[in-house]
């Protein structure tokens, strides 16, 4: 225990395990001659800084060692930095003879030098940095036993850098070299949207993405992670809004004429970062939508017994002894010898998958808990026939789902054109009918009632333009009278894309004295407002009217070829295409960077700083190998 004046400091217990409790203790004060440990804040053994102290949240800890003594930070992720010699004592990244891993004989003469040793020494720096990205790999990778053998195989002379080099100096160059390409590409752009998501590992520290789509002027999708940030203290708006206005002004996603579009989840934390933004419109993740709607309705009562039937079930055969005589069972009844699935609670997709495996195995399941090898102490019997008709029945159901959401996630660049026409789908197979049971009725109305609320109002008539200036969609019975007026006077219905973009506090955010009309946004200043205005909504109606007249095209062809090849055609009707093709349905292209994320952070979670973890990802997602 340590003395500090009238405060002394208690090191925390031996059991906790991060590296930031070197340099944190807890304050002990002294009343009325007892000493008191404060359990309720920390204490900075370098400064004497007392910070207020969450149970197991080490994030305040850690911002105060960055903010104020990053260099026990830079000791801590490269040890070898607190006795190594400055880096200006080494004349070349190449030994003068070969690093041995086995013993040889000795020999007098050394190894040929390769040509440029210099330029091949950066050269291999340079890739391994790429390699680490690429492939996820932490940094002390370089330290690695097989690693140096194998570079020393394939080049005797290169001496491997240190950690600390390839996180401060290798991966933030390639970081550079890649951010210059993309922010010239976002400039290039003539139309760009947003996606963000907040995230979360092991419950404790959270982050969030920012992913931007960007349309060229042929025609092509480019998506590029633009930024991932730590939230230190919470998910509240004005995070979230700080991180946005970072990722607007840092990227330079300023559109003179037009406002950028942006796609989140209906969390209201990010609803409320967005309109203090400014970022215009907001539209809500169509996967997550149907996230929610799926989940209400597998929560119904007669579904959650199921399911709470079929979990206990199931877990009779986590055992080594239950799953081998139901593999016995899959062997003698001809079945797939697969292990029964079971669920996460919050994601419905899996419950599916859960369900279509039980209903697979039924017949070797009801065959294995009848079995006297299973050693079971109490009974437990098999779903009944009515509880397998129900899972038929919702598997059924639920199939469509999962087929429509898989597509969302697994197309490249799916537009927000597919939102009405999914969720018309959606409505319809989701209304009962007489021949539903109980069960399957109940389910489709929860279903139904959840996802009917979603997308009205301005913009329900912002996604109907959008599915209507998709030529796969330009039929669509939904777009009746007043909705296929509404896209055919765009230039008076549509939402306003706002006055020349720029970033807005909240209280700044008013309403302007007259609205641009959609396409005067994105024409800018190409016309002059009064003579020719009527000459340019006249054009505006007859390119709305050939358009109409064209024949849809199939389902299976991507609309933005279309919009490519026939453009000229359209001259003031294929901006508007192109800024609302332009963005995605969903959120996911943010959450594709989680599992990547997931396995950064995992493998240097003690050790990694946020803005390395924000630079592997943008190099991992946006890098060209």
């Amino acid at each position: 225990m340590a003395s500090s004046g009238e405060i002394s400091i208690e090191d925390a217990p031996a059991t906790f395990k991060s590296f930031v409790w070197r340099h944190f203790g807890y304050p002990v004060v002294t009343i009325n001659g007892d000493r008191v440990t404060d359990k309720t804040r920390t204490i900075c053994k370098h400064c004497k800084k007392i910070s207020p102290y969450t149970s197991a949240n080490t994030s305040t800890m850690h911002r105060h060692l960055q903010n104020h003594h990053r260099s026990l930070l830079d000791q801590h992720e490269n040890p070898q930095n607190r006795h190594r010699p400055p880096r200006n004592h080494r004349k070349s990244l190449f030994k003068p003879a070969a690093v041995a891993v086995k013993a040889e004989p000795s020999r007098q003469t050394e190894p040929p030098q390769l040509p440029q040793l210099t330029d091949r020494a950066a050269e291999i720096t340079r890739d391994i940095g790429i390699f680490i990205a690429a492939d996820l790999t932490p940094f002390s990778v370089v330290e690695n036993v097989g690693f140096k053998r194998l570079l020393n195989t394939l080049e005797p002379n290169y001496t491997i850098p240190t950690r600390g080099h390839f996180s401060h100096t290798v991966v933030p160059s390639l970081y550079k070299e890649c951010k210059t390409r993309v922010v010239q590409v976002l400039k290039d752009a003539e139309s760009v949207a947003m996606t963000t998501e907040a995230w979360s590992f092991r419950g404790t520290l959270s982050y969030v993405t920012v992913t931007a789509h960007a349309m060229s002027s042929a025609w092509e999708m480019v998506n590029v992670v633009l930024l991932t940030r730590p939230l230190f203290d919470s998910r509240t708006g004005a995070n979230m809004a700080e991180v946005l206005l970072e990722a607007v002004s840092e990227w330079e996603l300023k559109k003179p004429n037009r406002s950028i579009a942006i796609v989140t989840d209906d969390v209201d934390n990010t609803e409320v970062a967005v309109r203090q933004v400014g970022l215009e419109p907001q539209v809500q993740c169509f996967a997550h939508t149907v996230n929610l709607a799926t989940r209400a309705g597998l929560g119904v009562t007669r579904v959650t017994a199921l399911l709470g039937r079929m979990r206990r079930v199931i877990s009779v055969f986590q055992s080594p002894t239950a799953a081998a005589v139901l593999k016995f069972k899959q062997k003698l009844l001809q079945l797939p010898c697969q292990a029964l699935s079971t669920d996460v609670r919050t994601r419905w997709n899996s419950t599916l998958d859960m369900l279509s495996r039980y209903l697979e195995q039924q017949a070797a399941i009801a065959g294995a808990l009848s079995s006297p090898d299973l050693g079971l102490n109490t009974q437990i019997d098999a779903l009944d026939s009515n509880d397998m008709r129900d899972t038929e029945d919702l598997v059924r159901l639920l199939d469509p789902l999962k087929t429509a959401t898989t597509v969302l996630c697994e197309e490249k660049s799916p537009p927000v054109s597919l939102i009405v026409p999914l969720k018309s789908m959606i409505e319809q197979s989701m209304t009962p009918n007489h021949d539903d049971s109980t069960t399957v009725a109940d389910t489709k109305r929860a279903i139904l009632s959840n996802i009917s609320g979603t997308y009205s109002g301005d913009i329900y008539n912002f996604l109907l333009e959008c599915t209507a200036l998709d030529p796969r969609f330009r039929t669509l019975p939904l777009l009746d009278g007043n909705q296929r007026e509404t896209q055919q006077k765009a230039e008076e219905a549509t939402p306003s894309h706002g006055e020349n973009w720029d970033l807005k506090s909240e209280s700044e955010l008013t309403e302007p004295a007259s609205k641009k009309t959609a396409l005067e946004d994105l024409l800018g200043d190409s016309f002059s407002p009064e003579p020719e205005c009527s000459n340019v909504s006249e054009q505006i109606r007859r390119e709305i009217e050939h358009y109409r007249r064209e024949a849809s095209i199939p389902l299976s062809s991507c609309p933005l070829r279309w919009w490519k090849e026939n453009s000229p055609q359209y001259p003031l009707l294929s901006p508007l295409a192109k800024a609302y093709l332009s963005i995605p349905v969903t959120s996911v292209p943010s959450q594709r960077v989680f599992s990547a994320a997931g396995d950064i952070v995992n493998a240097q979670r003690s050790q990694l700083l946020p803005e390395h973890l924000d630079m592997l990802i943008f190099l991992n997602q946006n890098m060209t190998v």
